[in-house]
């Protein structure tokens, strides 16, 4: 049977349907029993997807100057180290391959991410920073990006474990609600997120399976309201000096269910 090692320069043409019937099978085959490799396939598919369903407004607008410059910078940048590494003495080539060999599985889940927020950025780029549709965007690229991390890592936390993640890192004595899966929510975890300047909370939840993310931004107002970006709708609210944005993609109705009970019980 083919190693990840085989099936890894496989993956982007398996996604995009353009292997043969045998090397098509051998993928098939192997990321049925290998997470990881499950995951990137998933992760590649859900960037695809992203960009199909808004292909047309990304057709019909130019990428502002500074994204620009920064995708010609980063494809300078990895001239310059594909440039260094064949220069490179044998043995430290040989140190380059190993050190990268335990980075590929990352790789495409940041690339990912980076495709997400690029897409989002040149959808979005006439939005102010205040908008809630960019926040919404930001959110749901790190909604997708920590969820196809999760799939890799396979991570899943207790509540009582959560909540003190969340006293740890930003003074928030939160109260998970013990009843969740009485409207089919299951915790998966939490992690802290960059955002802007500093890090928000980021509670992982699987409402019948389907990732559900709710944010929590310190020291941020926001009106309540809901917005659809990105194939996912966002419910916003606000408590304290504290935002809340839960991320789904589910019907609207759903959402706003899931939103209310969060509400109620999240304090």
């Amino acid at each position: 049977m083919p190693d990840c090692k085989t099936i890894d320069p496989l993956v982007t043409p398996y996604v995009d349907g353009e292997l043969a019937e045998t090397d098509r099978r051998n993928v098939d085959e192997h990321v049925h029993r290998c997470p990881p490799c499950h995951s990137r396939v998933a992760a590649e598919r859900a960037v695809r997807a992203l960009i199909r369903d808004h292909r047309p407004a990304l057709e019909s607008r130019s990428a502002p100057p500074a994204l620009r410059a920064r995708c010609a910078g980063a494809a300078r940048s990895t001239g310059a180290r594909l440039t260094a590494f064949a220069r490179a003495p044998a043995v430290r080539r040989s140190v380059f391959l190993n050190l990268a060999a335990w980075r590929a599985r990352a790789v495409p889940f940041a690339l990912a991410a980076s495709l997400v927020v690029m897409v989002g950025g040149a959808f979005l780029y006439q939005l102010t920073d205040s908008s809630a549709r960019v926040l919404a965007a930001e959110l749901t690229a790190d909604h997708m990006k920590c969820f196809a991390m999760n799939a890799m890592l396979g991570t899943h936390e207790q509540p009582s474990t959560v909540e003190s993640t969340m006293v740890s890192g930003f003074g928030w004595q939160a109260h998970l609600p013990q009843d969740a899966a009485r409207v089919g929510l299951e915790l998966v975890g939490a992690r802290p997120c960059l955002y802007g300047e500093g890090k928000i909370a980021h509670i992982m939840y699987r409402h019948e399976g389907r990732p559900v993310s709710v944010f929590m931004l310190p020291n941020a107002a926001r009106a309540q309201q809901f917005v659809e970006v990105l194939g996912h709708e966002a419910a916003i609210w606000c408590v304290g000096n504290r935002t809340f944005v839960l991320v789904a993609r589910e019907p609207r109705l759903e959402v706003e269910r899931l939103a209310s009970y969060v509400q109620a019980s999240l304090h």
